[in-house]
């Protein structure tokens, strides 16, 4: 009977749990009928300048030539220091003269030899011609003389070439100012020898300034030569400068795989050569796209996005393939291509969605 009581007891607290507080898994009540879909967190992708903040840049001249002397000796003096503003024409650097002057005089000895030898041999085929006239020497004698005077007249026209390359030597032992300029580098201390070509010192022109900047591929797509930016001083930040894009250089950095980009200065007062100045293009001549790195799932390693199309009821989502760009901060992406403006994207729960599932309202993230 106390066994039989017990079991009575429990299936009447199974059936009349719910009075009691208690809920069986099967005795859960059925869900509303909605008709609505899962809504999705998402965002409207918007198009943003293409620098938040500003681009470091220098102050360069737009001639810069590397001056270096045409023969091997060893620098004896150097006239400038960096920074110095020099003349053209002006004297900079020169080597010593010792070698060089040596060099003229075993040159010049080498013609006095030669027009002797020259001299020597115009009379000896003076005189076998003499002699052949009257039928005192063989025609051979002749033919010989003949020869060796040929050959003196080579060994006079050579040795007088060596001795104007010798002085032209000489005078390539001072180094010339080719236009007005400043002292951007120097590379050689005086004392040191410089072979042939070897840069001695670089010479920089102040009456073109450019700006140097170094621009992500991303914002390279929408660069193009003669975009306005703004310049200014990271020391006077309320004085803006015009600038335009003169030249972007096709090469890419090893590294960085940024392209240097050259923007020419309207009003170079103010500024001074090697300066650190930020550059940025004016409003809405360069824009970009990005948006938060949750968004982008990654299929078989390429990036894709899903849009929301509410074109037509019910709204529903479909993968797209983007190309991305390293240039993004920490949680955000530059997008160059797949995304535009006024797009919707999802960015939560992007690994639970299907091609073409219909998905309700959008939410808050």
């Amino acid at each position: 009977m106390i066994r039989r009581s017990f079991f009575f007891l429990a299936v009447g607290l199974s059936v009349t749990g719910p009075a009691f507080g208690f809920q069986l898994p099967w005795s859960a009540p059925a869900p509303p009928d909605d008709e609505g879909f899962r809504p999705v967190a998402s965002i409207i992708v918007s198009s943003s300048p293409a620098m938040n903040h500003s681009m470091p840049g220098v102050i360069k001249a737009r001639t810069e030539v590397s001056l270096a002397f045409q023969t091997l000796g060893r620098l004896t003096a150097r006239n400038v220091e960096l920074g110095d503003v020099v003349r053209q024409g002006e004297t900079l650097a020169t080597l010593d003269p010792e070698d060089l002057q040596g060099q003229v005089a075993a040159a010049q000895a080498a013609a006095d030899a030669a027009k002797v030898a020259l001299e020597t041999a115009e009379a000896t085929a003076a005189r076998t011609r003499a002699l052949a006239n009257r039928n005192v020497t063989t025609t051979a004698n002749l033919e010989q003389a003949e020869q060796m005077l040929a050959t003196a007249r080579a060994a006079e026209q050579q040795a007088q070439s060596e001795l104007i390359r010798a002085r032209d030597t000489e005078q390539f032992a001072e180094m010339k100012a080719p236009f007005d300029g400043v002292i951007s580098s120097i590379d050689v201390e005086p004392g040191e020898v410089v072979s042939a070509g070897q840069a001695v010192m670089q010479l920089s022109g102040q009456d073109e300034l450019e700006v140097v900047i170094d621009v992500q591929p991303a914002l390279l797509s929408r660069l193009a030569i003669g975009d306005s930016f703004e310049v200014w001083s990271e020391n006077h930040p309320d004085i803006r400068n015009a600038a335009r894009a003169s030249r972007i250089e096709p090469v890419a950095d090893a590294v960085t795989r940024t392209r240097r980009v050259h923007l020419s200065l309207e009003n170079v007062e103010g500024f001074r050569l090697g300066a650190l100045v930020r550059a940025s293009p004016s409003t809405g001549e360069m824009t970009r796209l990005t948006i938060p790195r949750a968004a982008i799932l990654l299929r078989q390693g390429v990036p894709h996005v899903w849009i929301v199309s509410r074109e037509n009821e019910p709204a529903r989502v479909s993968m797209r393939r983007i190309v991305t760009d390293s240039s993004g901060l920490q949680n955000q992406v530059t997008v160059s291509e797949g995304v535009t403006a006024g797009e919707e994207i999802v960015i939560r729960g992007i690994h639970s969605l299907q091609d073409g599932q219909a998905v309700g309202e959008s939410v808050d993230p």
